[in-house]
């Protein structure tokens, strides 16, 4: 099985930040490097989504988006996509007698 990467941030624009680094802003996905799609299955070149390899995809479902925030929508596809489910595998807790 192949080792899981971390995921990356995709966004639709960018802002530089104080300390002279781009960072993501607009629409932010979840990229795999050296892939050529989003998590959810957006294509980079076709939905123009610049990439931020050093910037690591670290949004959760419960994150709330002000209006003082550069990122202005998490796309909540890829957020599921990099949440974890849960230490058990699922059981069925009712089965058929």
């Amino acid at each position: 099985m192949a080792k899981a990467r971390a995921a990356s941030v995709a966004a639709s624009s960018q802002f530089t930040g104080d300390d002279g680094i781009r960072q993501p802003a607009g629409e932010v996905h979840a990229w795999t490097p050296g892939m050529n799609q989003t998590l959810c299955g957006l294509a980079l070149s076709r939905t123009r989504l610049r990439t931020f390899p050093h910037v690591k995809f670290d949004f959760r479902a419960t994150d709330v988006v002000t209006a003082e925030d550069e990122v202005r929508y998490v796309c909540p596809r890829c957020v599921a996509a990099t949440s974890r489910r849960g230490e058990r595998s699922w059981t069925r807790t009712a089965p058929r007698p």
